[in-house]
């Protein structure tokens, strides 16, 4: 009988116990294990296996049920590993902030007092090794009675298990990060960070009460004064080459889950689905969609759906014209180059030049290659990604409305004149994005963009070579059968020329040919459009050739 596949499970004892299918990163343990008296911060995408991992560091760690969590890691590689002699000797602090997302700042304090009395609860039984002041400190947090001193809560615990069980406390932090984010989208950002920065740094500085410090999350803060305090804090992003391994799966470990279950045909469609990422100097897979696919089987876009991607897309709405340029680059299939120092922080985030490394390390961009010191060429990493960047372009520049998706539908079914009218109203809307001008790639790039849901049913061709010249657009349907299209963009110097514009614009492509290209390869029905713009308005001429 097969393993189950554990989409979904991030508890490293349910998946061990319940035998689901685990892809062996036991070794993690044992360099986090190196680093006595350090904080090591990791900062990964959304689901790439960051709890699953603080998860197996707290069983492997705990003191608490050594024996019993020892067994987990039967016929694990830690198991044959010196440092396994590790197991179950220091008590351990696992905390998870994945939940706190609160709209205010009182809401969020609330939410880590809820969270903090469940804590202190699974400790219960150290009290009885606690002095009077001690446990008055203990019971103000544990029943919820006094939280004044709420800052040092996670000190004052890492003290108590200390003198309890007369060991260092290992203490792990999970998605640091998430109510800091939701602090700088609802406002509270100044506050939380004041907040956060000692309730964290507290239980993490203190080398005499510390065996080692861990914590994740997505977004680099630092910068931001949240751990300024931790001159032990080793931080290790996606442009690490340490510990690159151990988040994501590798080829290997793909091809291998893809062999247990049979499905090891697929290799090359799961390849270009949810490969792509490269963490150091390693080639990752997603794991949360490979593990999606092993169950359901089927070729869709996972991973993006977890995560309402407010950052970006906040990004996104005050981008400018060179910003959405090169995302349309990127949207069908270039890369472009820019400055990645890996020092960006939340409190920039927002801002134009901090943009790509939001991207990058959030997971929506990858790394192709290292350009020169901190230049890199970045791309968009697989099919999964670029799926949201097409719904996301769409939303935030055009909207969701009926006009939208009748303007692309009008087009594909030949019907100009709907699709001029749709067009002209898009324009008129939406326009403000591009500062109309009288440069023709302004135009040029806005089309494109609309283009993008084709991608799949059809190949965009932007500035190809075709007869004997080069086009503006040419769309060319991967099913022989359908129409091809062919567009050529005019810029006209007022609204009464429009038209004149649009003719020529049609001319130019039957005089240059510019349809060969298609015709060679099988397609026999292509419009010619010829586009016409004066500021917000728009003329279309077009002709029907069939060959």
């Amino acid at each position: 009988m097969k393993k189950l596949i554990p989409d979904g499970i991030s508890d490293f004892k349910t998946l061990i116990e319940n035998n689901y299918y685990y892809v062996d990163k036991t070794p993690f343990i044992s360099e986090i294990g190196k680093n006595v008296g350090k904080t090591l911060l990791f900062t990964r995408p959304r689901r790439f296996g960051k709890t699953l991992n603080m998860s197996m560091l707290k069983y492997f760690f705990d003191i608490k049920e050594a024996n019993e969590n020892r067994k987990l890691f039967k016929n694990l590689e830690i198991e044959n590993l010196a440092y396994f002699k590790e197991q179950g000797k220091y008590p351990v602090i696992f905390i998870s902030m994945k939940d706190i997302k609160e709209m205010s700042f009182d809401g969020a304090i609330i939410e880590v007092k809820n969270l903090l009395k469940k804590v202190y609860n699974q400790f219960e039984f150290i009290r009885e090794k606690l002095n009077e002041g001690e446990l008055i400190e203990f019971d103000n947090i544990w029943l919820g009675k006094n939280d004044e001193n709420l800052k040092n809560s996670l000190l004052n615990l890492a003290t108590f298990l200390k003198k309890y069980y007369n060991q260092k406390v290992v203490v792990l932090i999970d998605e640091y990060d998430t109510p800091l984010v939701s602090a700088y989208r609802y406002g509270y950002y100044k506050e939380a960070k004041n907040f956060f920065s000692s309730f964290y740094s507290s239980a993490l500085k203190d080398n005499n009460i510390l065996q080692v410090g861990v914590i994740t999350g997505i977004v680099r803060v630092i910068k931001a004064g949240i751990f300024s305090d931790l001159n032990n804090l080793s931080e290790h992003s996606i442009l690490n080459k340490e510990y690159d391994e151990y988040f994501g799966f590798l080829e290997e470990e793909v091809k291998n889950a893809l062999k247990y279950y049979a499905i090891d045909s697929k290799l090359d469609e799961v390849h270009s689905w949810y490969n792509g990422y490269k963490f150091g100097d390693k080639k990752v897979y997603n794991p949360w969609s490979i593990l999606k696919f092993l169950s359901q089987k089927e070729f869709k876009s996972y991973w993006i759906d977890t995560s309402d991607n407010y950052l970006i897309k906040d990004i996104l709405k005050s981008a400018d014209k060179e910003t959405f340029d090169k995302l349309n680059n990127l949207l069908f299939g270039k890369k472009v180059e820019e400055e990645i120092t890996g020092k960006s922080t939340l409190q920039e985030v927002l801002e134009a030049q901090d943009l790509w490394e939001l991207l990058l390390f959030s997971g929506y961009l990858t790394i192709d290659s290292k350009m020169e010191k901190n230049i890199y060429s970045i791309k968009i990493p697989n099919k999964e990604v670029k799926e949201f960047f097409g719904d996301s372009f769409i939303e935030i520049s055009f909207g969701t409305n009926l006009t939208f998706k009748n303007l692309i539908v009008n087009l594909l079914d030949n019907k100009i004149e709907k699709f001029e009218s749709n067009l002209q109203e898009v324009l008129l809307k939406y326009m403000s994005f591009y500062d109309v001008s009288n440069i023709e790639k302004v135009y040029h790039s806005f089309i494109l963009g609309l283009m993008i849901h084709l991608e799949g049913k059809y190949k965009i061709s932007s500035n190809g070579e075709g007869g004997l010249g080069r086009y503006d657009i040419a769309i060319e349907p991967l099913d022989r059968n359908l129409r091809g299209v062919i567009l050529e963009f005019k810029v006209a110097d007022s609204e009464e020329k429009l038209d004149e514009k649009a003719s020529e614009g049609l001319e130019q492509i039957e005089d240059k040919k510019y349809y060969i290209e298609l015709e060679k390869r099988g397609i026999k029905d292509i419009t010619f459009i010829g586009m016409a713009f004066y500021k917000k308005f728009v003329k279309i001429k077009a002709k029907n050739y069939k060959k």
